[in-house]
């Protein structure tokens, strides 16, 4: 038996992405990911309440400033983290397919419609204060002027039938508009989310705002439904019909804003109604002069 044939295979046990760092969960508790063949590929860390509320920390300490940020910036890093996940297309194409199966075209196709998405939502950054917002016609002496701002700290749940494409579809939206996040990647498909972190660790993204926690939907979801310092939460990743209920009554208690799973589908072509969902108009009334 030859050398390389002796050898263990070192798996990797991946770990969260809060606040711009990769702690390990509080817990202590990992969990095997295996591919679409069955196969053992890592473990990665099992996120726990105590996780929830440290990433929801860093989320609400790095919205002001990313909320702050002019929206030419913010354009402008989002482009930047598609131009990072263009540059790892292999990397990723290779995990993607692993994860879910099919022909490499196939990952490879996902991967750029991915990229395609990070571009599309950073154009719309500058753009989207322009279509929501604007001046209002009144009968008076005065100006009245509406504008969006960002909604604050937004839960997200990543769907779970799509390993990158549908992370992506959910994330970006939210920070096109100033939102910070804290998403509960794939349970099944966690590694594509890993190394997005990566991805937002090394580019000019500020940290905390994206927080990347794996693990199980049902466990952390009913944490951020109820969590008083987030102000809303996306459902996509919701399979469970009694469990989006559930969560909903959780959100109501301190009135978050709700996308629920019907609302929107992440599989059709992006369009403005996710960037929609997490601003709210601010209107302003000022005397005109003379």
């Amino acid at each position: 038996m030859s050398d390389e044939a002796k050898r263990l295979a070192v798996r990797k046990t991946y770990k969260l992405y809060v606040g711009g760092k990769f702690p390990r969960s509080e817990s202590g508790r990992s969990y095997q990911v295996t591919g679409s063949d069955g196969a053992v590929l890592a473990n990665a860390s099992r996120a726990s309440r105590k996780d929830v509320r440290d990433a929801v920390v860093a989320a609400r300490k790095a919205q002001p400033g990313w909320a702050g940020a002019t929206a030419y910036l913010r354009g402008q890093i989002l482009y930047r983290v598609a131009e990072m996940l263009e540059g790892r297309r292999a990397q990723f194409a290779d995990e993607v397919r692993t994860a879910e199966g099919g022909t490499r075209k196939a990952a490879e196709a996902a991967v750029d419609a991915a990229v395609d998405r990070w571009v599309w939502y950073a154009g719309w950054a500058d753009k989207i204060p322009q279509v929501l917002g604007g001046g209002n016609p009144v009968a008076g002496p005065y100006f009245n002027l509406s504008s969006p701002e960002p909604t604050g700290v937004v839960g997200v749940l990543a769907p779970q039938d799509s390993s990158l494409l549908g992370l992506v579809s959910v994330i970006a939206p939210a920070i096109a508009t100033g939102n910070t996040t804290v998403v509960v990647a794939a349970s099944e498909r966690p590694l594509p989310a890993v190394t997005l972190g990566e991805v937002l660790a090394t580019s000019d993204l500020p940290g905390g705002v994206v927080n990347l926690l794996t693990g199980h939907v049902a466990e952390l979801a009913p944490h951020l439904a109820s969590h008083a310092d987030v102000n809303g939460v996306d459902l996509t990743g919701v399979d469970d019909d009694e469990l989006a209920r559930s969560l909903e009554v959780a959100a109501a208690g301190n009135l978050k804003r709700v996308l629920r799973r019907a609302e929107n589908d992440w599989t059709a072509e992006p369009g403005i109604k996710r960037l929609r969902a997490w601003t709210e108009i601010k209107t302003v009334w000022h005397p005109a002069a003379g």
